[in-house]
């Protein structure tokens, strides 16, 4: 079990940025995969991002080239670093970890707002 923390979010403007932060209570050296999620309302919870420790990134083809996820390991803690932030971002992002290969792990965060106006 895991227990995840994020932080960050906030409501900026259409083109704006925003970094997401995740902070784990175990070292993420032992977290194989770690991702953030987004669900807006009335949507289903999708990926967005994930980070494996063989050093593999994805993303979701409609935020490629504006967010880009990372992972601090001395502070056990994920990023979701959101640049050119369009209005149809505007979810709450989740942080997810698992300890194998395989996401959504069973713990998440109790997530983050982001709201991006016009």
């Amino acid at each position: 079990q895991v227990q995840l923390v994020e932080s960050g979010g906030g409501s900026v403007q259409a083109g704006g940025s925003l970094r997401l932060s995740c902070r784990s209570d175990r070292s993420i050296g032992l977290l194989y995969r770690m991702g953030w999620y987004r669900q807006a309302p009335g949507q289903q919870r999708e990926l967005v991002a994930s980070d494996s420790k063989d050093g593999t990134t994805m993303y979701v083809d409609t935020v490629k080239g504006r967010f880009t996820i990372s992972r601090n390991d001395p502070s056990n803690t994920l990023y979701l670093q959101m640049n050119n932030l369009k209005p149809e971002d505007t979810a709450a992002y989740y942080c997810n970890a698992a300890f194998d290969n395989v996401l959504p792990g069973p713990d998440w965060g109790q997530g983050t707002q982001v709201t991006v106006s016009s």
